[in-house]
């Protein structure tokens, strides 16, 4: 009885182990499907602009499709914002600093969106069931409001791991990160649209030229001009 009962605690020993590892080895896989990815210089990606007297080169990389956003802890494009991937490279011999800069989304027909924040996103994705609604009661009532489609951690989570966060890029040196732009409403928002930056600056506090980036060769590419036929 005592063998029988030795070998009975030692399988549930082993079954609890075991169920611990499964839960760690699950859970730190987890974790790693939300990695910013590999940085890599901008004229590696379509859509970029070159400034050479500048020694500067910046792309934007759009996370239009859900396969792209799997990285994220939330699917932005089900709440209408575009997450913008921007990859600012400095093959120059100074820093540049983008303390001031603005960085607009542009449409086709000219709106400039500027660059999301978190808290209008963790607005954007919550509701209230109510609302619109008047019903005749005795006395007023507080309102009844739904709860919250996603969770706020998640989307805090997301831009303490993923929002663009470099105040200077040093030299040769590539940095990147994400915003996030409103683009409810929108019909094709890629389509003719550019990413605009002004108000970056040189280590001595020149102004650098602006940058437009179409985003829309990010999805179709480069135009190709066809050559006229002999």
């Amino acid at each position: 009885m005592i063998i029988v009962a030795v070998k009975i605690r030692f399988r549930l020993t082993l079954l609890f182990l075991t169920l611990i590892a499964f839960f760690v080895l699950g859970t730190n896989a987890g974790a790693s499907d939300h990695e910013a990815p590999v940085v890599r210089p901008a004229t590696d990606f379509p859509a970029v602009e070159t400034h050479p007297d500048e020694n500067v080169s910046i792309a934007a990389d759009p996370y239009n499709t859900p396969e792209k956003c799997e990285i994220f802890r939330v699917d932005y494009l089900k709440y209408g914002f575009m997450p913008i991937r921007l990859i600012v490279t400095n093959n120059g011999d100074k820093p540049i600093s983008l303390v001031d800069a603005r960085i607009h989304f542009i449409s086709r027909d000219g709106d400039k969106i500027p660059a999301a924040r978190s808290d209008d996103i963790v607005r954007a994705s919550t509701f209230d069931s109510k609302a619109g609604r008047t019903i005749p009661l005795p006395a007023p009532l507080p309102p009844i409001r739904g709860k919250a489609k996603t969770s706020t951690k998640n989307i805090e989570a997301d831009f303490a791991t993923f929002e663009y966060a470099a105040l200077a890029v040093e030299p040769h040196t590539t940095r990147a990160g994400f915003l996030f732009y409103d683009v409810n409403g929108l019909r094709d928002p890629l389509k003719g649209a550019h990413l605009y930056l002004r108000m970056l600056h040189s280590a001595d506090g020149k102004d650098l030229f602006y940058f437009e980036i179409p985003l829309d060769k990010a999805v179709f590419g480069p135009k190709v001009e066809k050559r006229p036929e002999d």
